[in-house]
């Protein structure tokens, strides 16, 4: 018995070999077909210097948009620009200092371009009623469905776990997504969230445990270009405009927590959110 055992697990990394292919096509369905070009628009990419942001930006490009890298590290950016420039021929792609952890930073940013994401957003929805036809994208992720909203302890205050914040951070962001879209019914600016899928991005840089596992399933892990599909399929396809509000992964509606439709919870975030960062609520 325990030889068969044996024998089991010395084939099972030959099985995964094997079956790589197929699993991998399985978990990376889901591509962007539209051919919409973007002569005249304008796109901002937050977390732009690396990964599905930097994909995202580069197909964005492609298309004729003028591109806003907003990064933390703004000589990485400048690298990264110059490399979608090269590979797209469009020169409109810009490098923009952005710390999404900053709220000073994320100020200067909205007033240089004319918090977290909502604090940007807030100061950048002027602009976007101005120049709709325009749309919202916000990452988000399957682990929403372990977050929860906790009001009294919010930022992590009296107690933190860095798993369960990030979970926590993906339900707001889907929240934030739909109470957004209802408030803005009518201005035709219309906002989507999505799940990228499993990505190899630099997401698990701070721990190494992560990145061993990132490895040894590296197989079944998408790439940048795949995880970036969903999030170009909401900016571009057309006749979207319907689903406003609404949370997408392999580029379709995507079920999600019965936290993340609750519209009490979505209502009093925003409210909240407002409040900390001293805005209007309406």
């Amino acid at each position: 018995m325990i030889g068969i055992l044996l024998l089991l697990l010395l084939l099972l990394p030959l099985f995964l070999y094997i079956a790589a292919p197929q699993i991998r096509k399985m978990l990376s369905s889901g591509v962007c077909t539209s051919t919409t070009q973007l002569p005249g628009k304008v796109a901002v990419v937050t977390g732009a210097n690396t990964g599905i942001g930097k994909e995202t930006a580069k197909e964005l490009a492609q298309r004729g948009a003028r591109v806003y890298l907003a990064c933390r590290d703004v000589q990485k950016g400048e690298l990264v620009a110059r490399e979608i420039q090269i590979v797209t021929g469009n020169q409109q792609v810009l490098v923009r200092k952005l710390d999404l952890a900053d709220t000073k930073s994320i100020r200067a940013f909205a007033k240089d371009f004319l918090a977290g994401h909502f604090l940007l957003t807030h100061l950048l929805l002027e602009k976007l009623k101005e120049s709709a036809p325009s749309r919202v994208v916000n990452v988000s992720s399957l682990a929403h469905h372990l977050g929860r909203i906790h009001f009294h302890n919010l930022q992590g205050e009296k107690f933190y776990n860095a798993g369960l914040a990030y979970c926590h951070s993906k339900l707001a962001n889907i929240l934030f997504t739909q109470e957004l879209a209802r408030r803005l019914k009518g201005s035709g600016v219309t906002t989507y969230s999505v799940h990228p899928g499993t990505v190899n991005s630099e997401l698990v840089r701070h721990s190494s445990f992560m990145k061993w596992m990132w490895w040894l399933f590296s197989f079944f892990i998408k790439t940048p270009q795949e995880g970036a599909q969903t999030s170009l399929y909401c900016a571009l396809t057309e006749g979207l405009e319907i689903l406003s509000g609404h949370h997408f992964s392999d580029c379709r509606v995507a079920w999600v927590s019965a936290q993340a439709r609750n519209e009490t919870i979505a209502r009093r975030l925003w409210d909240v959110s407002c409040d900390l960062l001293g805005i209007p609520m309406d």
